[in-house]
């Protein structure tokens, strides 16, 4: 079972093949699939079912069986790989339902003659800092080259692509536009398409639900390879399912074939997925902190800690200035559904991004109520009562902070005293666009 693309069309579950027209010549693309699960709801997500609120309050949630792509690849779509050199983009989260690995199941599978591994950010393992270059090496267990992608190149390279036939892509992204997972595919379909290397994705969920859209899109004259595209901050779609985008409406010219999950549907927390949770990265430690994220990440561009050197990074911020108490109660005025703020003390510990090693830092920590609550809202608030209350310790990263925001008018808004919902007055209408842009691209 496998969705196929560079040419030519687009899947539609109702009605098997349609047409689509791209807007970049040579991006059309044919899709193929069977036996998908039921289409997209809206973009606001709407309230929280009740298993949806036992996942964001720690309550036991009812699981179902999610098989991911390296199953179905293995079990339903062999061909794809079989007879020919496989290069896999993996990491820690490249896993089965079993905690298995991906490059495991590969190498000891008969039919399957995998020749290369690469890694993105942090490393093959997950271990490395936000930012590290990482270096190619050899994998101890196989004795397989690992390629870098994110060091001297950041794409692979036409030496690279010219020792295999087929290239898989096989991470665990987490449903954000500043995840560099999602641009490591973007870059790597590019480079296929150019080698004439067919590229397949073993898709996985969306682990903050895939039928919520929210916050800004990014403005294409902000795009760096933290936001390559205008999607929202909290985009709904499988990594499969952007890659389909990538080609249909971004205009990649990829020979694209997506392996899709087995039992999962779009408003399906991760926590009833039955599937392990695998830390993608070394702050992204829970589901907690990757709801928070589409939102919190935006502070990485201030002077503020978002928690890094802590077991609850990205579900906090602060700094040693603040008054946590103050700042909750004034966050708490917003009645912001599906989540509230709570005051909270931590201290970093050799903080990658080295905002106050060792130092008590006050602030406030972000409580899910809902996994379909609005973590961009809910920062653009934190940043304006935070501003407010920083006075003079203030400080912007400014370049940082206005690619991830993907505009330099929310910098500039917050600066010029605007409130919250003037910021984000026009954030609605934005994911509502991108809801219907994004909804020929969906395979459950």
């Amino acid at each position: 079972m496998y969705a196929h693309g560079k040419q030519r069309r687009a899947f539609r579950p109702s009605v098997g093949y349609s047409n689509i027209r791209p807007r970049s010549p040579g991006a059309l693309f044919l899709v193929w699939i069977a036996a998908l699960a039921a289409p997209a709801c809206g973009s606001g997500g709407g309230e929280a079912p009740a298993r949806d609120l036992a996942a964001a309050t720690g309550a036991a949630p009812s699981q179902q069986a999610v098989r991911p792509g390296i199953e179905v690849l293995l079990t339903d779509s062999l061909h794809l790989v079989s007879g020919v050199r496989v290069g896999l983009i993996t990491n820690q989260t490249g896993i089965d339902a079993e905690g298995r690995s991906s490059i495991d199941l590969l190498v000891q599978h008969t039919d399957v003659n995998l020749v290369a591994l690469f890694a993105p950010e942090h490393g093959i393992r997950g271990t490395a800092d936000a930012g590290a270059s990482i270096a190619s090496e050899v994998d101890g267990p196989t004795g397989l080259p690992i390629y870098s992608l994110y060091g001297q190149t950041l794409s692979p390279t036409r030496d690279m692509l010219d020792e295999i036939d087929v290239l898989l892509f096989d991470l665990q992204d987490i449903g954000a536009r500043y995840y560099t997972y999602v641009s490591t595919m973007a870059l790597s379909m590019e480079a296929a398409g150019r080698a004439d290397v067919p590229f397949v994705v073993l898709d996985r969920p969306n682990p903050v639900r895939g039928d919520v859209v929210q916050g800004n899109v990014l403005d294409p004259e902000f795009a760096t390879f933290i936001g390559r595209y205008p999607v929202p901050m909290r985009h709904g779609m499988t990594a499969g399912e952007l890659a389909r985008l990538y080609v249909g409406e971004f205009g990649i010219d990829v020979d694209l074939r997506v392996v899709p999950l087995e039992g999962w549907s779009r408003a399906l927390p991760f926590s009833d997925t039955g599937l392990p949770w695998v830390a993608p990265s070394p702050n992204m430690p829970s589901l907690e902190s990757a709801l928070a994220y589409p939102g919190t990440c935006l502070f990485e561009g201030t002077g503020l800690s978002v928690g890094r050197g802590t077991d609850r990074a990205f579900q906090w911020i602060g700094a040693p200035w603040l008054d946590g108490a103050e700042l909750a109660t004034a966050l708490n005025r917003y009645d912001l559904d599906g989540v509230r703020f709570e005051a909270a003390t931590f201290t970093p510990v050799a903080p990658g991004d080295g905002k106050f090693a060792g130092q008590s830092v006050s602030g406030v920590r972000l409580i899910a109520e809902s996994t379909s609550f609005d973590a961009p809202r809910a920062a653009v608030a934190m940043l304006v009562e935070a501003y407010r209350a920083s006075g003079a310790n203030w400080s912007w990263q400014t370049t940082h902070f206005d690619r991830l925001a993907g505009t330099d008018a929310l910098r500039l808004g917050i600066e010029a005293g605007s409130s919250a919902e003037d910021l984000t007055r026009d954030w609605a209408r934005q994911a509502a666009e991108f809801d219907a842009l994004r909804r020929p691209f969906l395979l459950y």
